[in-house]
């Protein structure tokens, strides 16, 4: 049986905009796993959703009230500084998503601690934290043991499922005063726009629709597939370099980690840098013109063609069907 550590554990609570984000809820879920102390959930956000909390876990919840500057990785970083000297945490666990990597980065390098991103696994064993991830596309499964100074763990999606409490607690935001440096000082917000994001998230998807470097900037094919499915856009790092797709959609080593129930690719080659993010999705399907790209190793079924010729001729066939149901 895996054994708990005493010590309270900080997770960082991202929301997009009034709700916990999937991989926050797992942190709070894996926190309250792995601790008999406390679980402190640390919000940056206007309103911390502390219905979800408390039914995750938390036991406390830190409020930095930082306003538009809250979405900056760099003052984030400053909130959860401050937020580690409340308290003697075992461990802090945030986001393995493109945010959450630049806070955990910058946080460890701060406060000289150990930090892993990209966790598939978090245990508390003989009194030592032990981290799981793989490396080199899943080729490699690593065992790692973080001692010293108060670690840092990012999480990846699917790390453990959401579960809801037995009893939870009754929870009113603590303010908490965060120190800005001044690196953070100098950061203004000069405008903002708000995600519209409809329907289901990309990490709580069981449908995904890619799209990459092959699909030459037209992410309208991709939307169009995804949205006849009821899945979810993502996009590789080239999609989203050239800006054809938000950097929140990147899939992939330096992106998000994706685990649905259906992946599909479209142009998209298989670098490694990407299928490190979505190889354990149950079912790959890739439509790409190279006969020889590399995501067709991993694919349950592949389409040797042109994005522009077969998504249309899916979207048809889709249609028919549900006209004949």
């Amino acid at each position: 049986m895996t054994q708990q550590m005493h010590s309270p554990i900080l997770v960082l609570a991202d929301q997009a905009g009034s709700r916990l984000t999937s991989l926050a809820r797992q942190a709070v879920t894996l926190a309250a796993s792995l601790t008999s102390g406390d679980v402190v959930a640390l919000s940056v956000a206007s309103v911390p959703d502390t219905a979800a909390l408390a039914e995750l876990g938390a036991t406390r919840v830190l409020h930095a009230d930082l306003g538009a500057a809250g979405h900056s990785s760099v003052v984030a970083s400053d909130a959860v500084i401050a937020a580690l000297g409340t308290d003697s945490y075992g461990l802090v666990l945030a986001s393995s998503d493109y945010r959450g990597r630049e806070i955990a980065g910058r946080v460890a390098a701060l406060t000289e601690a150990g930090v892993v991103s990209g966790a598939s696994s978090v245990s508390f064993d003989g009194g030592v934290l032990q981290v799981g991830k793989t490396a080199l596309g899943g080729s490699w499964s690593m065992g790692i043991v973080l001692e010293g100074q108060t670690p840092i763990v990012g999480i990846s999606s699917g790390i453990i499922d959401e579960a809801p409490v037995a009893s939870p607690a009754s929870l009113t935001p603590e303010p908490l005063a965060v120190e800005l440096s001044a690196e953070a000082s100098v950061i203004e917000v000069v405008s903002s726009v708000a995600d519209e994001e409809e329907g289901v998230s990309l990490s709580d998807a069981s449908t995904v629709v890619c799209g990459g470097r092959g699909v030459d900037g037209d992410f309208e094919l991709v939307h169009s597939l995804a949205d006849a499915l009821g899945g979810a856009v993502g996009a590789t790092r080239v999609a989203c370099d050239e800006g054809w797709a938000p950097r929140a959609e990147q899939i992939g080593q330096t992106g998000l980690t994706v685990t649905p129930n259906l992946y599909i690719g479209l142009g998209v080659s298989g670098a490694i840098h990407h299928t490190v993010g979505m190889q354990s999705a149950a079912h790959i399907v890739a439509v790409c013109d190279d006969p020889d790209a590399p995501i067709f190793e991993i694919a349950d079924f592949g389409v040797v063609g042109d994005v522009t010729e077969v998504v249309p001729a899916a979207l048809a066939i889709i249609e028919e069907a549900r006209s004949q149901a």
